[in-house]
């Protein structure tokens, strides 16, 4: 291979050369045509804009449903679990620990991963799998 050889891995598009004459098929008006908003520098409209009339968007009726009532717990697995100093674990320890980052409105425990040490967890909510690993150990689980 020699230098001169060198090509690019992908072929480049050759840059439009507008206003170049009448021959090109792109001179004069560059393509744009005569006059109006979209022959004008900077001009055209925003996506969804149907000419000022209520664009499809606004006309169509809007789905679905947000409970408020609805609560957003945060998920702790047992190997972050592991990673707690204390031995009676709760919201505020793991918090205070840096093993999660808000409580939301409260904790979840998961049988995600593997807990190795014994260990007393306080949480709004454990999966069955979770309470069985934990009490297996002789650990507790206290629902708050």
């Amino acid at each position: 291979m020699k230098l001169g050889e060198l090509k690019p891995a992908v072929k480049k598009e050759t840059r439009r050369r507008v206003g170049r004459g009448i021959g090109s098929g792109l001179g004069k008006t560059s393509g744009k045509g005569h006059k109006g908003q979209k022959a004008r520098s900077g001009g055209g409209v925003r996506r969804g804009f149907e000419g000022g009339q209520t664009p499809l968007y606004r006309r169509l009726p809007k789905r679905g449903f947000t409970n408020i009532h609805a609560k957003t717990y945060t998920e702790v697995t047992l190997t972050m679990l592991n990673k707690s100093e204390a031995t009676d674990v709760t919201a505020d320890t793991l918090l205070k620990e840096g093993i999660i980052s808000k409580k939301n409105d409260g904790i979840v425990v998961l049988a995600t991963g593997k807990l190795e040490k014994k260990l007393n967890v306080k949480a709004n909510r454990f999966t069955k799998a979770a309470k069985e690993k934990i009490e297996s150990l002789g650990g507790k689980t206290e629902v708050i």
